[in-house]
């Protein structure tokens, strides 16, 4: 256990810093990651299941997925693409240490090592860090005063912020549960073994690829 935590530690303290790079670069840098993304992605999703349908409903789900990262940060910016990205990376890493550390009783079947205060984790780690990246960018400012002006009611901007982190961190969560679903029909544990600790690349952005879209969507809506 100590091993591989070990090992998920330092794959991300590699592939962090290289995917904060091309976020932040963006451009021709940016739609380069995704591409290897993709690729890299539906492979995993095409090896994994064995029905033709499902292999193609899930490789358009991640081109669309793809496409709405790309068009978030080239069109809203890195600041507010980075912000959905760190909910989703806290909810993870707080879905793990507070399943790790309190333990409790199971989630659900569909992944048997979610537990309900790794779920709570998650929501506690995403509201610290997406609250606190907030205060560091105006961009989240502009876009909370943007959904204030769609709301009758006079609701303070931070518990409109509190509200779309829960979201966004919900979305990534049940992303995780969906690809679980998969991988308990396909019999396997991990969606491929490129990054040691982690699995696949698929396994590690199984919220973010429904977080995404729905951040996308939410932004369109009301700009």
């Amino acid at each position: 256990m100590k091993n591989e935590f070990k090992k998920r530690i330092v794959s991300s303290l590699i592939i962090v810093p290289i995917t904060f790079f091309f976020i932040i670069k963006g451009s021709v840098f940016f739609t380069f990651f995704l591409g290897i993304f993709f690729l890299a992605t539906s492979y995993e999703w095409f090896k994994m299941n064995k029905k033709k349908s499902i292999k193609l409903i899930g490789i358009l789900y991640l081109l669309i997925t793809f496409y709405c990262a790309l068009v978030l940060r080239e069109f809203y910016g890195f600041e507010l693409f980075l912000f959905v990205i760190i909910i989703c990376i806290f909810t993870d890493l707080g879905g793990y240490i507070f399943g790790k550390f309190f333990k409790g009783p199971k989630l659900t079947k569909i992944s048997p090592n979610k537990t309900y205060s790794g779920v709570l984790g998650g929501f506690v780690l995403s509201v610290i860090a997406g609250s606190i990246f907030s205060q560091k960018t105006y961009i989240i400012s502009d876009q909370l005063n943007i959904i204030k002006s769609y709301i009758d009611y006079d609701i303070h901007p931070q518990t409109i912020l509190l509200l779309l982190i829960l979201i966004i961190s919900s979305t990534s969560q049940i992303g995780d549960l969906i690809i679980s679903y998969f991988k308990r029909l396909a019999k396997i544990k991990d969606t491929g073994k490129i990054l040691p600790g982690h699995g696949g690349l698929l396994d590690r952005v199984d919220g973010i690829i429904f977080a995404i879209p729905l951040s996308y969507l939410l932004l369109s809506l009301l700009n």
